[in-house]
């Protein structure tokens, strides 16, 4: 298929993006070069998805399009709330790219916040979303594009699958995310800061992600309409995740205690049946391999 991928010099963008260069003909698109992969630049056309005039920019000869761009930093939202005004904005727009350019098949990237804090269950399926439970303007811009994509299946009949992702992490990140904020501090030996002490979330490595993805395309109409859970299927707490990095690191930082922050989901495990039956999905990479991995990556490519 020849595939547009918005968000493609994003962590999960350019790792998606290099893996499908040999199945799919690929086309980025983002509103910065990408930092890790240079190669992928020729292939990536640089616009502002806020902007509908932008999107003339882009090529219109595609069987399907991957939407991973957005703003993704959960309190960062909370801070500026413009920010998932934009991720509504950028949803739209390219759906309407689509539209007009009789695109049929959409992929989009949603997220666990949208299931909110849901305490009454262990571990939480694709029908628990429930606007009520919405904490955050993040949580608020990803159900939004769920429901205009759901919309412009029923008027406009856009084929698409919808992939909610947790916490992922691994190579090509070194944003204030927890996992690469907490290595870089280990490595100063700075103190680490956890906002939540019971909090306990689904981390899930990249490669496991990635699969996914590949699955949910190459099966795309035999699923389409779907939504899965994409994430490892086990809850871990952010004091595990410090202590396994301070021992991958062997540093003796200390830990600093405080409460979760407003808008932030703080407890959550993913129920992944769906998607292992649908989509053969398996996720592979348990939290202590893919933290060595991650230590791995990030002391080779920037320590």
């Amino acid at each position: 298929m020849r595939i547009l991928l918005t968000g493609s010099s994003g962590t999960i963008g350019t790792r998606l993006f290099e893996t499908l260069l040999g199945k799919h003909e690929m086309v980025g698109v983002d509103i910065r070069q990408n930092k890790w992969k240079s190669e992928l630049n020729g292939r990536t056309v640089i616009a502002d998805l806020r902007k509908s005039e932008e999107l003339a920019k882009l090529p219109t000869d595609f069987d399907m399009v991957i939407h991973f761009a957005a703003n993704a930093r959960v309190y960062e939202l909370v801070k500026d709330p413009q920010l998932a005004l934009d991720n509504i904005i950028m949803t739209f727009n390219v759906l309407e790219y689509m539209r007009k350019n009789n695109i049929s098949r959409v992929m989009f990237a949603s997220s666990r916040e949208a299931y909110g804090n849901i305490m009454d269950s262990e571990a939480i399926s694709e029908e628990m979303v429930r606007v009520e439970n919405c904490e955050s303007p993040y949580a608020a811009s990803k159900i939004s594009g769920e429901a205009m994509v759901q919309s412009y299946s029923r008027v406009y009949g856009v084929r698409f699958v919808i992939l909610r992702f947790s916490n992922v992490y691994g190579m090509y990140d070194d944003s204030d995310r927890v996992v690469p904020l907490w290595i870089r501090q280990c490595i100063k030996g700075e103190d680490l800061t956890v906002y939540g002490r019971d909090k306990s979330l689904d981390f899930t490595y990249i490669d496991d992600t990635i699969e996914g993805v590949v699955k949910a395309i190459d099966r795309f109409d035999e699923v389409k309409g779907s939504i899965f859970n994409l994430s490892y299927g086990d809850e871990v707490s952010l004091l595990s995740v410090a202590k396994l990095l301070k021992q991958l690191l062997h540093s003796n930082n200390g830990t600093i205690m405080k409460g979760s922050r407003l808008g932030e989901v703080w407890k959550f495990e993913a129920n992944i049946s769906k998607a292992k039956s649908l989509l053969g999905y398996k996720p592979k990479i348990a939290i202590e391999e893919g933290l060595g991995r991650t230590v791995k990556w990030y002391n080779s490519m920037i320590g």
